[in-house]
C-alpha cells in the first residue's frame, strides 16, 4: 500500500513532517485535481497539521491558527513547493510572510497586498487622535503660543496654547460634528480628522502638516478621498498657507479658531466657512460634471 494511504496519528504526523513525503502528496493531490483537497482524507490530515504546526505563529501576529494554515494552503498548491529541495521550509516562510502582511493590513487599515508592498508597510499603524496617551498641545508648537509675540500679533492670528487635552478633544468632535452638519459622511469625517490630527502631532508646524498631507497620496488612498476634496479639506481645517491670508479665519484654520475659543454654534452661522466644507465633500466633488 502507497505511503500516502497509512493511517493511525503517529505515523501520520511523522509523515507530514517528511519533506519527501509531503512531496509525494502535494503532487498527488495535484494530479488527482481541485477536487482532491476538498475529498481527501489525508488533505484534510495535512491541512489540520499545518493549523497546529502553525498556530503559534498565528497567535504571535494576533491572527487565527486556520488563517496561518490557509496561508499554508495556498502554498501548498504552487509548483515551487513541490519543487523545492525543502518543502517545509518554503511553506513556513509564505506562511510567515503572509502573518506579517495579514498584521501589518489590520494595523495600516489597508488590504493585505497593499500591506505587502514597502511603500505602505513602512507606514506606522492607524490610531485615534484620542488614543494618544500626550494631547497634542503637550508637545506641538502648532498650538502653542510665541511668548515673543506682541499683542497685535496675538490679536491677528497669533497661535496661543490650548487649555490642554479636554480642549483638543471637544475641538476635534466639534470640528467632525461641523463636517457632518454640512453633509460629510460621519465615519468619513472622523477618519479624515483624525488623520489631520495624527500628522500635526507628527509635525513642526500647522504649515509643515499642510504639506505633508497635501503630497501624501497613501493618506488620501486609504481615506479614498478624491484630490481636490483633499486639499480644500486640508486648507479648512489647517488654514491657507498664503501669506496674505495669515491672521484671518481662513488662515487660521477650522481646529485652531475652534481652540482660542470660537463657539460651535457660530462657525455653523458662518456661511462662507460651510459653503467651503460643502464643496469639499466627496460625494459633491464627485458627482460634479
Amino acid at each position: 500500500m502507497p505511503q500516502h494511504h497509512n493511517t493511525g496519528p503517529n505515523r501520520r504526523g511523522q509523515g507530514f513532517e517528511n519533506s519527501e513525503r509531503l512531496r509525494e502528496l502535494l503532487t498527488r493531490l495535484n494530479d488527482d485535481g481541485p477536487d482532491a483537497w476538498r475529498t481527501d482524507a489525508e488533505a484534510a490530515a495535512l491541512m489540520r497539521h499545518a493549523a497546529q504546526k502553525y498556530a503559534a505563529l498565528a497567535r504571535k501576529h494576533g491572527l487565527d491558527p486556520w488563517e496561518a494554515a490557509t496561508a499554508a494552503f495556498e502554498a501548498m498548491r504552487t509548483a515551487a513547493v513541490r519543487r523545492a529541495d525543502d518543502p517545509w521550509a518554503v511553506i513556513t516562510r509564505a506562511v510567515q510572510i503572509t502573518c506579517i502582511a495579514e498584521n501589518r493590513a489590520n494595523g495600516l487599515l489597508c488590504s493585505v497586498h497593499q500591506a505587502r508592498r514597502p511603500r505602505y508597510s513602512s507606514f506606522h499603524d492607524a490610531e485615534r487622535f484620542s488614543d494618544r496617551e500626550n494631547p497634542i498641545t503637550d508637545y506641538h508648537p502648532a498650538f502653542r503660543a510665541d511668548p515673543f509675540t506682541d499683542d497685535d500679533d496675538a490679536d491677528t492670528g497669533g497661535e496661543i496654547e490650548s487649555s490642554g487635552s479636554t480642549g483638543v478633544e471637544s475641538a476635534v468632535e466639534d470640528t467632525i460634528a461641523l463636517l457632518c452638519w454640512h453633509g460629510w459622511e460621519p465615519e468619513l469625517a472622523r477618519a479624515s480628522i483624525e488623520c489631520i490630527c495624527a500628522r500635526l502631532a507628527e509635525s513642526v508646524s500647522r504649515a509643515g502638516a499642510y504639506e505633508s498631507l497635501r503630497r501624501d497620496r497613501h493618506a488620501r488612498a486609504l481615506l479614498d478621498i478624491p484630490a481636490p476634496s483633499w486639499y480644500r479639506l486640508l486648507r479648512i481645517i489647517l488654514g491657507s498657507p498664503d501669506t496674505h491670508l495669515a491672521g484671518t479665519n481662513a488662515g487660521r484654520g477650522l481646529l485652531l479658531r475652534l481652540l482660542i475659543g470660537e463657539a460651535l454654534w457660530h462657525l455653523m452661522d458662518d456661511t462662507e466657512l460651510g459653503a467651503a466644507i460643502k464643496v469639499a465633500a466627496p460625494g459633491i466633488m464627485r458627482g460634479r460634471p
